[in-house]
């Protein structure tokens, strides 16, 4: 296979996907595959579209999102007005990620301290010491 195009197999290996993720991209109009019958043959463009779709999954941004993002390419500003929007999706995901690490850190907190009062409890603490309090 030449270097400019790659098969479903070779995408699926370089990128660890399975032939249904990249359908699935397809479907949602996110990579743009040649078609030679049924054969799909993925363009330099499509595998930067998909390592930016990855990139994108793996920091919680929707696909509707990375859809927007990639359609902005186009803009003729040099990647101005996309990167802009980038930046802004970026920053809200942020916030997210750090509210829920948060929620995540108390919950731990809570969870550590339930465990402590019951293992205090298999061992013979007289009932209600250590016992937790209740939000």
């Amino acid at each position: 296979m030449s270097e400019d195009v790659m098969t479903i197999r070779e995408m699926c290996d370089a990128f660890d996907v399975t032939p249904r993720t990249l359908r699935f991209y397809e479907a949602k109009e996110l990579l743009f595959p040649i078609r030679e019958g049924q054969k799909r043959l993925f363009t330099r463009r499509d595998r930067a579209r998909l390592k930016l779709i990855l990139r994108g999954k793996r920091f919680g941004f929707s696909l509707e999102d990375i859809r927007q993002l990639l359609d902005l390419y186009n803009m003729g500003d040099q990647q101005k007005t996309q990167l802009a929007e980038t930046l802004k999706v970026a920053r809200h995901r942020l916030d997210e990620m750090k509210r829920q690490r948060d929620e995540l850190g108390q919950a731990i907190e809570e969870l550590a301290e339930q465990i402590a009062w019951g293992e205090g409890q298999i061992a013979g603490e007289e009932p209600g010491e250590g016992a937790p309090h209740q939000a």
